[in-house]
């Protein structure tokens, strides 16, 4: 990933959204956007429609986009490395990669093309249940499009090898010369509103504000000047080793966000425990989440409407957010919040309103530098943006990559760290549905959608529904090595036979009480795409 770290460090797309509707052909892994991403779902659809863009997809499931497919590939939960691998062989030994591109753009094809010939069509279909003619179809689309894009989201990612699935996606890009041009690029569509703000701002272990390092001496001088406090020389935990981390001794206290890990987190009676451990809890957010419950103190926060600020979006927009309402009660915008915190604990931040705060991050973030209120307008402004006369940047790596070439990681397949036996016979995966977000904090109070969408449901193959004596809309039990759920079934092909798709918004029957905990090495991500369940009638 060194060749796409600006992007790939930071989940951002190197392209913008209105790119897809540029593009000859889009590759939809691990994503179901018509149900997580609407408005990037009829962007796709116009341009299959509107402008022949071809369409694959790949996903266990058959997700709506399915419809609009050119070909569509159904892998065994798991696999992705494995296809992704067939895809570059067939490529490779057809010649239908892009040579010169390769040549002036990249390093390490060779090793990458000694991994790839090992995964012929052949041995795929063996692991991915993927047939070899359709690896090799879709191979052809892809290689043979003017310009092709890959979007992909956390089916990818929320793996316990999820770093490798996306070098493997950034090598398929590479191969092809699909990054850095019009319609083209690798675009992971982010899953929550600002986490890409969040994480431009520093809101991860290892980088301060605009994913400058840790370890960089220049860099932490910089901000220990701005700031007036020496900076810790270590990078922190990932959010997924904090829980351990507690029930070591090694935390005691915990200050938690807009966040509701009591639902939304994995293995779930680990993560509760470890709440239930901490000597100090405070959770600041918009309503009592399941999270805020646990808590010693609950600072209430003000709503997006009820505040002035920045949102940064998944194509790196950043866009203005203006106060619509007052905020109710005793709820306060966050940077309020923060700063009067940091002022009882001793250090003064002497902010007066969030525009002063831009104009900080514009002096100390290079990707941000010419990022000011007043140039805002109603587009906003895609970074890396270094000064007051830059445009804004559509897209990444046009001339070169970060590090001068893009680099190939040649990548192996590794099993997932959970699979079926004969007391767990099924995999699990979780995901969304339209009418929820996420914890379901915002939406599950909306009387609406809850009309709609007002439970948890398991979708279960009719083959295995057939099997185990489950008929439509009854209850099911499902069981894991962590915990047990009690849901409706709905009886559905959309699920392929031995897996079962679980939502997780419903905290009252929350399905991270079954997931798994096993973390990706680098990314420290859960594995929450696959774990071995048991699915049975109800008594």
């Amino acid at each position: 990933m060194a060749g796409l770290a600006a992007s790939f460090g930071s989940g951002a797309m190197t392209n913008p959204i209105a790119d897809f509707k540029k593009a000859d052909a889009i590759l939809l892994t691990g994503s179901n956007p018509t149900e997580n991403y609407p408005v990037i779902a009829l962007q796709m659809i116009k341009a299959i429609q509107e402008n022949g863009t071809k369409l694959i997809v790949v996903d266990p499931r058959e997700i709506e986009m399915v419809g609009y497919a050119e070909i569509w590939l159904r892998p065994r939960p798991g696999t992705d490395v494995v296809w992704l691998n067939g895809m570059m062989h067939v490529i490779i030994e057809e010649d239908l990669y892009d040579i010169s591109y390769v040549a002036e753009r990249t390093e390490n094809f060779m090793a990458l093309k000694e991994a790839a010939l090992k995964y012929d069509p052949e041995f795929v279909e063996r692991i991915t249940g993927i047939p070899a003619e359709d690896l090799r179809m879709a191979a052809h689309l892809y290689a043979k499009a003017g310009r092709a894009s890959i979007a992909y989201a956390m089916g990818i990612t929320q793996h316990a090898f999820g770093t490798d699935n996306v070098k493997s996606i950034a090598n398929l890009a590479m191969l092809c010369g699909n990054v850095g041009i019009e319609g083209g690029g690798v675009n992971p569509l982010r899953g929550q509103n600002n986490v890409q703000g969040a994480c431009d701002m520093g809101a991860l272990p290892n980088v301060l504000p605009g994913y400058q390092s840790i370890s960089d001496q220049d860099t932490v001088r910089k901000f220990e000047q701005a700031w007036g406090r020496k900076l810790p020389p270590k990078p922190g935990l990932a959010v997924t080793d904090m829980w351990p981390a507690i029930l070591e001794g090694k935390i005691k206290g915990m200050y938690i966000m807009g966040e509701n890990p009591v639902v939304s987190d994995p293995n779930l009676k680990h993560v509760e425990a470890a709440l239930k451990k901490l000597d100090f809890l405070v959770v600041q957010d918009i309503f009592m989440t399941e999270t805020a419950k646990l808590a010693h103190v609950v600072l209430p926060a003000a709503s997006f409407a009820e505040k002035d600020g920045t949102f940064t979006n998944t194509e790196r927009r950043v866009q203005r957010v203006n106060q619509g309402l007052e905020p109710v009660g005793d709820c306060r915008p966050d940077w309020k919040i923060i700063c009067n915190l940091s002022e009882k604990m001793g250090t003064f931040m002497n902010y007066k309103y969030p525009e002063e705060i831009m104009e900080e991050i514009a002096r100390l973030v290079p990707i941000y530098g010419g990022i000011h209120y007043e140039r805002l307008n109603s587009e906003g402004i895609q970074w890396p943006c270094p000064n007051w006369e830059h445009p804004g940047t559509p897209r990444l790596h046009s001339n070169q990559f970060t590090r001068g070439k893009g680099w190939f990681h040649p990548v192996e397949f590794i099993l997932p760290d959970e699979l079926p036996n004969d007391e767990y016979p099924f995999l699990l995966s979780t995901g969304r549905v339209l009418y929820h977000y996420n914890s379901g904090t915002m939406t599950r109070k909306v009387e609406g959608l809850n009309a709609i969408a007002p439970e948890v449901i398991t979708e279960i193959n009719p083959v295995d529904a057939e099997k185990k004596g489950i008929a439509d809309r009854s209850m099911v039990k499902i069981t894991s090595r962590r915990g047990e759920i009690t849901t409706l079934a709905r009886i559905t092909r959309r699920s392929p036979e031995g897996m079962v798709f679980i939502p997780f918004h419903f905290g009252e029957a929350a399905v991270n009480l079954l997931t798994n905990d096993a973390l990706d090495p680098i990314a420290r991500i859960p594995e929450f795409k696959v774990c071995a369940v048991a699915v049975e009638p109800a008594p």
